[in-house]
């Protein structure tokens, strides 16, 4: 496959679909130095994609890339497969963020000389997200095409088990939609104590920034954070009284992480 000087894998990159997701990963490689001159995407509005990118409607009439991304909706499966089925060729690496679509489907359906799942967060706009990888016996090769890949974007982890892929989603890929929905409760909390809404939700995001920044370089877990936040009889001891209570807030995020892997796992046998 070959490096160049940037570190991306040498060849063309194809992405079939360009949402919110595959959008913001494709802007993050652009900016981190992949020549957009060697991206097309191909949308069913052949709208979407960042300047300087080819973006087509229907499948080029040309060999098969180096590299091809799935980054569409996971129920578009079959109509990504209909649409790929005149290839000429086969990629060497294709890369899917369908979320749930597990790689038995993927290898049912699309012919490639290596298959990785790949789950980011929405972070990855911002080289600051979580990439999880899964590839089951790919070549040195094609693991390390895919670190390429996954290393402008932020954290990345290889995953040993697929079957604990959902779970990763629910955590990583899903969270960052949980951690926005805590720093909104946050705010309101605050504004019913009084504050005005807008500083309340200030307040609320720099408090999360710094924490999540403090947690990322300590030499400890955030469990002993916390406890070192909160001095015996302070305040902060008694409002963490009540998340404790009961393994309350425990309780609340395994039933919603386990609300999310239900449902990638739903997703996962549609697609078989």
């Amino acid at each position: 496959m070959g490096f160049p000087v940037k570190g991306f894998p040498a060849g063309p990159l194809w992405l079939i679909g360009c949402g919110n997701m595959g959008g913001a990963m494709l802007r993050r490689w652009i900016a981190a130095g992949l020549d957009p001159a060697s991206v097309t995407v191909i949308t069913r509005s052949g709208k979407g994609a960042p300047d300087g990118v080819r973006s087509l409607t229907a499948l080029p009439d040309e060999d098969a890339p180096a590299t091809l991304m799935l980054a569409l909706k996971p129920q578009q499966i079959d109509a990504a497969q209909a649409m790929l089925a005149p290839m000429k060729g086969a990629p060497k690496l294709l890369l899917s963020i369908l979320a749930g679509v597990d790689h038995a489907a993927l290898a049912g359906r699309f012919e490639a000389d290596a298959i990785v799942r790949a789950m980011p967060n929405l972070p990855v706009a911002i080289g600051k997200g979580v990439t999880s990888l899964y590839t089951p016996g790919a070549s040195a090769e094609a693991t390390t095409a895919a670190e390429a890949f996954a290393g402008p974007l932020g954290h990345y982890e290889w995953i040993a088990d697929e079957a604990h892929f959902d779970a990763v989603t629910a955590l990583a890929g899903c969270g960052p939609g949980f951690v926005f929905r805590f720093a909104d409760a946050l705010a309101k909390a605050g504004a019913a104590l009084g504050l005005p809404a807008d500083q309340a939700a200030r307040l609320a995001i720099a408090t999360l920034e710094g924490s999540a920044i403090m947690a990322a370089d300590a030499d400890v877990s955030p469990a002993i954070l916390a406890d070192r936040v909160a001095s015996p009889g302070g305040s902060t001891r008694e409002g963490m009284n009540v998340l404790d209570r009961d393994d309350a807030l425990v309780a609340l995020l395994t039933e919603t992480l386990a609300a999310s892997e239900r449902r990638n796992a739903e997703m996962a046998a549609a697609a078989r």
